[in-house]
């Protein structure tokens, strides 16, 4: 059995890492505006945030003193299968459902991956942690429930693929943290990217959708989702090797609200009071989350990149 090199990179301050990841997140925000706006269809558009950030993440990688190419892991393969399904469900519940419930119910994976990371990856929750997990899905479900339900074609139908989302994408964080053990952020992000698109293209042609923007704005919504891939997953993928994964699921819980305040700002897509009020209790559960992961003074700071 061939075994790969472990990459080794050097450890940033958890404060770093904690940053990236938030912006990261906000980044991600802008994904459903953007799928609104490519003027294709919705597993087309995954396809074309892929296409458009192949070349950046392939320079990424190949550039000197990088990892390099190489070969795809199973990990990534199976991030890759994992991103086309979440991906294919996603888009769709965006077409249906408002921007605030595809976003917020897609992120509800904090759960599956506090449970599976406290299994698979020794990524012990403490309790105070797991007060925080609460009250950022309550807070998110809030968000959902308080939407306003005249929003989108058929808002059940898609509420329930948001729902089902948040299962591939829980599959994506497992399989990205994972991979990211022994490989950098640019390769895993490579290789994943490389496996989803085809099958996203595959997925666009059998449903019958248009392929091709049908504007000049549905090209520059495309580009820009791959440039927003490159930018907020690879963020996310870079902090998996240096945070727990529940830590970095709840974080990633700030994109729900920027994605609403999107939505209002540019949909005029009612964000209506306890929306508001889910997205504070959000925020403040991911403040508390981050507080409660940092052990006593004097003590390690709790960080993980297993390795398998």
């Amino acid at each position: 059995m061939c075994a790969f090199p472990r990459y080794t990179p050097p450890m940033p301050s958890r404060a770093a890492a904690l940053t990236v990841l938030i912006l990261a997140a906000m980044v991600l925000g802008f994904a459903p505006i953007l799928v609104r706006l490519s003027d294709a269809g919705p597993a087309a558009a995954g396809f074309w945030r892929f296409a458009f950030a192949l070349p950046w993440l392939l320079v990424m990688t190949a550039r000197p003193g990088g990892e390099g190419v190489g070969r795809p892991s199973n990990w990534m393969v199976l991030a890759g299968g994992m991103l086309v399904l979440d991906l294919g469900f996603w888009h769709y519940s965006i077409a249906f459902t408002s921007v605030a419930n595809a976003t917020t119910l897609t992120n509800l994976t904090p759960v599956v991956v506090t449970l599976v990371g406290w299994w698979l990856f020794k990524d012990r929750p403490k309790a105070l942690f797991l007060v925080a997990l609460a009250a950022a899905i309550a807070g998110a479900v809030t968000m959902s429930l308080g939407a306003d339900g005249g929003q989108g074609a058929n808002p059940p139908l898609g509420d329930v693929f948001a729902a089902v989302t948040a299962l591939w994408y829980a599959g994506y964080f497992i399989a990205v943290k994972a991979a990211r053990g022994r490989h950098s952020a640019g390769r895993v992000m490579l290789w994943s990217t490389a496996v989803a698109a085809p099958g996203l293209l595959l997925a666009a042609l059998l449903l019958g959708e248009q392929i091709l923007p049908g504007s000049w704005g549905g090209w520059a919504a495309c580009a820009g989702l791959g440039l927003m891939h490159v930018v907020g997953q690879g963020g996310v993928a870079w902090s998996l090797g240096r945070l727990p994964a529940a830590l970095t699921a709840v974080t990633v819980l700030i994109q729900p609200v920027v994605a609403a305040l999107l939505g209002w700002l540019i949909f005029a897509e009612t964000l209506t009071p306890v929306q508001a009020l889910g997205g504070a209790v959000v925020l403040a559960a991911i403040v508390l989350a981050q507080w409660s992961s940092i052990k006593k003074k004097g003590a390690e700071v709790e960080t993980a990149a297993p390795v398998l």
